[in-house]
Order: structure tokens, then C-alpha cells, then sequence
């Protein structure tokens, strides 16, 4: 893998900052990381759109805080509840991941960046929508949970 000058310079931020050595040796565990929050996505979001209310919940963080650019800031129960709204109502809301990037936050998980497109049937035809996002994923015991989603640019 070839290391970008902006891959360098953010390493040796990180050695000058917390005193660590080999940080550039550990850019190629970026990979392994990437591949890991992409398949944790894929799972929720199959979830998501196969309306499986139990099995997303399994990716959001007891402590979840979801900040929207339109409905403002809510958590876990109102997340979960609009999630079962969403499932009861036959809407056929589906979400496809159209670019990421992923960041790792030592001692706790990643951070993943990207946009996304949901697309509805609204009047008989597909209505579609591009947005951007921000999840910040806590790895533990439990595996890898949601803590706080971003959600902007509607």
C-alpha cells in the first residue's frame, strides 16, 4: 500500500502529539479497520431495509445520541421507535452506502464518514435522496455499537 504525503503528515501529527513510535508502520491497519465498519454497515443497513427493528438495535449504543439537521437531537427509544413506525407502515424506504471513509479513534473505534442514498415510492415513482452522515462506532466486549450518529445535508 503506498503511504500518501497527507497519510505521513497526519501520522507524524499523531507521533508528535502522543509521543508514539511506528505510527506510519500502522497505516496499513487502516484496511483491516475500513473492511470491518463496511461490514458492520452492511449488516445494520440490510437490517434497515428488510425492516428487522431487533437486529438494528443490536448497532446502537444504549447511550445513543442522533443528531439530525431537521428533526434535532433524539436517542436509543426514539431511534428504535421511528425505526418500528417506519416497518408498520409498508413504506419501502431502502438505503444504499455510495461512498466512506473511515477513521480510527485509538482506545475506543472509528469514526465513518460518507454519503448515502435513501429512496422511496412517493406518487407511483422512485423519489430518491442523497445525504451525509457521521457515525462514531464504540468497539467493547459486546463488539461494535453506535454512539453517536450525524446526520446532515437534507
Amino acid at each position: 500500500m503506498k503511504v500518501t504525503k497527507r497519510q505521513r503528515l497526519c501520522a507524524f501529527g499523531v507521533v508528535l502529539a502522543f509521543g508514539l513510535t511506528g505510527a506510519v508502520a500502522q497505516a496499513g491497519s487502516d484496511d483491516a479497520l475500513r473492511d470491518e465498519i463496511l461490514a458492520r454497515d452492511s449488516e445494520m443497513f440490510t437490517a434497515f431495509n428488510e425492516r428487522d427493528v431487533a437486529a438494528m438495535g443490536e448497532f446502537f449504543s444504549a447511550d445513543l445520541e442522533f443528531y439530525h439537521d431537521k428533526t434535532g437531537l433524539t436517542g436509543r427509544e426514539y431511534s428504535l421507535n421511528s425505526l418500528r413506525s417506519l416497518a408498520e407502515s409498508g413504506s419501502d424506504l431502502t438505503r444504499e452506502l455510495l461512498s466512506t471513509e473511515v477513521y480510527p479513534v485509538p482506545e475506543f473505534g472509528a469514526i465513518q464518514t460518507g454519503e448515502h442514498r435513501f429512496c422511496h415510492t412517493e406518487g407511483g415513482e422512485q423519489d430518491c435522496g442523497v445525504f451525509k452522515f457521521t457515525h462514531i462506532w464504540r468497539q467493547d466486549d459486546q463488539g461494535w455499537k453506535i454512539t453517536r450518529v450525524i446526520s446532515y445535508d437534507h
